[in-house]
């Protein structure tokens, strides 16, 4: 089955057919990753609570976690006001950077002048 086309009429696409998507741990709002999403990874992720995406990279489809062990069970989805980003809220197990760090923005903190 398709996405549901109520969702698929607001997503506002790069070229290339994706949606990045932020992913919030559910409990905590702490921010773990950036990801893209065609309708087809958004469609896998709402028919089956497991966090799916597609990787620029590798030119497929992943599910968090499926080889790794470090799953993503999803709370939450919206759209932001224009269509243009996806927020996830998910039950984070394990890290979320493919570093095996808790989030993908451990590593690089930027110095910030106050």
């Amino acid at each position: 089955m398709p996405l549901d086309p109520k969702i698929a009429d607001r997503l506002k696409r790069t070229p290339d057919g994706l949606v990045p998507a932020i992913v919030q741990q559910y409990d905590t709002g702490e921010v773990l990753m950036l990801a893209w999403m065609d309708d087809e990874a958004l469609h896998r992720t709402l028919t089956t609570g497991r966090a799916t995406y597609w990787s620029r990279s590798r030119r497929s489809y992943w599910v968090k976690g499926e080889t790794s062990g470090n799953t993503q069970r999803v709370r939450h989805a919206a759209l932001d006001c224009d269509g243009d980003t996806i927020l996830l809220k998910v039950d984070q197990v394990g890290g979320a950077c493919h570093t095996g760090d808790r989030t993908c923005f451990d590593a690089a903190p930027l110095e910030v002048a106050t």
